[in-house]
């Protein structure tokens, strides 16, 4: 069984700013403390709200642990905005163009 995911029609809210917004500001956390929380160093929690790092597996577990929320919730957040981003790229229109459909979609 799949479960069919759809880009959104305008760019998701990214890593960093779900993270600075919603967790950190609001809670009053600073990246230090939620480094040391996570067991991770300052640069590591510095580039994931800076967007200069994505989302891993490990750092959905360990965020969801200390913030309260669940793996999926980072993890959904990073595909979408990969998703997002990597759909509206002309690099990958290109590709897109030129890639040959080797099966048909199965009818709904």
């Amino acid at each position: 069984m799949t479960t069919d995911i759809r880009i959104p029609a305008h760019q998701p809210t990214n890593v960093g700013t779900m993270l600075k917004e919603e967790f950190l500001d609001p809670m009053t956390i600073s990246q230090g403390e939620l480094a040391k929380a996570m067991g991770v160093s300052r640069k590591t929690v510095n580039e994931l709200c800076g967007n200069k790092r994505g989302i891993t597996a490990e750092t959905a577990l360990l965020l969801s642990k200390v913030l309260g929320t669940t793996p999926e919730f980072w993890i959904n957040l990073q595909i979408m905005n990969d998703l997002w981003t990597t759909s509206h790229s002309e690099r990958m229109k290109d590709k897109l163009d030129k890639a040959v459909r080797l099966v048909e979609p199965e009818a709904a």
